[in-house]
């Protein structure tokens, strides 16, 4: 039996204001396999987000653990979650994931640099040809149309050849057009064998993927 490339076991996350506490997160158990495609779906104030969040070590589940390659992210300290994060896991969030003092390149690098493990063998040039961004490279984020912000956005979330690339709403301010072309990058992604989350409303992201999850009021939809 294979390891799942990232695994997680009843996820529970609440979050308190005053006496009054909602479940954001209510027993959320999943497995993405490397090379597959999963799609999250649900309602916006169903979960999505926040299980994203704490798939990718950015926040800590009150309950249940999450797994990349076996290795377990939840419940480490801060720094152990960022470092385990920077080796196998590549994040694309909708604020995207672009320092706006530094050009395009210059971002990847930086992802590059932070990494631990070895350099990925596919070079800095190659990976910004393969995202259609070679032209665009001394660009700033300031200097770039939507589709470029979501396509360099994906080069630095691959800058570390991740085991596991966890992404929020990849396409969601993209024209038909655009749309198409990173969908083709996420699948050529998973082709390399990476798995993939895509938290998403796009049918036509839920329409590349091996596997759809609803998530209803924080619970897997049966």
């Amino acid at each position: 039996m294979t390891t799942a490339a990232l695994s997680a076991d009843r996820l529970y996350r609440f979050f308190r204001n005053g006496e009054d506490e909602s479940l954001a997160l209510r027993g959320v158990s999943l497995s993405v396999e490397p090379g597959e495609i999963v799609a999250v779906v649900g309602p916006s104030g169903c979960g999505k987000s926040t299980l994203l969040a704490c798939l990718a070590g950015l926040d800590e589940p009150d309950g249940g653990t999450v797994r990349v390659g076996g290795e377990r992210v939840s419940h480490r300290s801060e720094a152990d979650r960022a470092r385990l994060r920077s080796r196998r896991i590549g994040v694309l969030l909708q604020s995207r994931n672009l320092l706006a003092h530094l050009d395009v390149r210059s971002n990847v690098r930086l992802a590059r640099a932070m990494s631990p493990r070895a350099l990925p063998a596919v070079g800095l040039d190659d990976l910004l040809d393969s995202v259609g961004m070679m032209a665009r490279a001394h660009a700033y984020p300031e200097q770039l149309s939507g589709g470029e912000l979501a396509r360099a956005g994906l080069a630095v979330a691959l800058a570390n050849a991740p085991d596991v690339l966890l992404a929020d709403e990849p396409t969601g301010e993209l024209d038909g057009e655009t749309e198409r072309q990173v969908l083709d990058l996420l699948r050529a992604t998973a082709g390399s064998g990476c798995a993939l989350l895509v938290v998403t409303h796009s049918r036509q992201v839920t329409g590349i993927a091996d596997r759809v999850i609803a998530l209803r009021d924080g619970q897997v939809a049966a």
